[in-house]
C-alpha cells in the first residue's frame, strides 16, 4: 500500500472518481455529477493504492493561504476497518503542513464524527443537512513536532 498525490485528469484520477461515486454517492442513491466536481483541477488530490488500484482517497481544497477543506474522504468497502482512512488522513495532514497550511476543516458526515475525533478534529456548530444526510462542521489546527 502506498499513498501519493494524484494528478488531475489522469488514469489515477479516473479511478478516484469511480471510488468516490461508489463509496460516497451510490449508497445515498446519488450519482457523481461531473459538472459539480468543485475545483478538482486545482485541489490537492490524494490516493491510497494497493499496487496500481486505488483503495482510498481524499481531497484538500485551499480556502485561503492558511486553511484547507478536507473533502471526499473515501475508502473502498473491502478495505474499511483496517486503518487505511486514518493513514490517508495523517498523510494528508503532513502534506498540508509541508505546503504551509495551518488548519483543516470539513463537513463531516454525522456517522464519521467518532473517526475524525480520534484524529483530533473538533465539532463546531450545529448539525446541518448535505447530500441528504446530517453533517457537522469539524476542524483541526495543524501542528507536528
Amino acid at each position: 500500500m502506498h499513498i501519493t498525490e494524484i494528478l488531475y485528469d489522469t488514469p489515477e484520477y479516473q479511478q478516484m472518481l469511480q471510488l468516490r461515486d461508489e463509496v460516497l454517492r451510490k449508497p445515498l442513491g446519488l450519482d457523481l455529477d461531473l459538472s459539480k466536481l468543485g475545483h478538482d483541477d486545482t485541489d490537492f488530490l490524494i490516493g491510497c493504492f494497493e499496487e496500481e488500484t486505488i483503495i482510498g482517497c481524499v481531497i484538500l481544497s485551499p480556502l485561503s493561504t492558511e486553511d484547507l477543506k478536507l473533502r471526499q474522504m473515501a475508502v473502498h468497502e473491502d478495505y474499511q476497518g483496517f486503518g487505511i482512512g486514518r493513514e490517508i488522513a495523517i498523510w494528508a495532514e503532513d502534506y498540508a503542513i509541508f505546503k504551509g497550511y495551518k488548519k483543516i476543516q470539513m463537513n463531516a458526515r454525522k456517522y464519521a464524527i467518532p473517526f475524525y475525533e480520534k484524529l483530533g478534529y473538533m465539532v463546531s456548530g450545529e448539525e446541518f443537512m448535505e447530500v441528504t444526510i446530517p453533517h457537522f462542521l469539524m476542524s483541526k489546527l495543524l501542528v507536528r513536532i
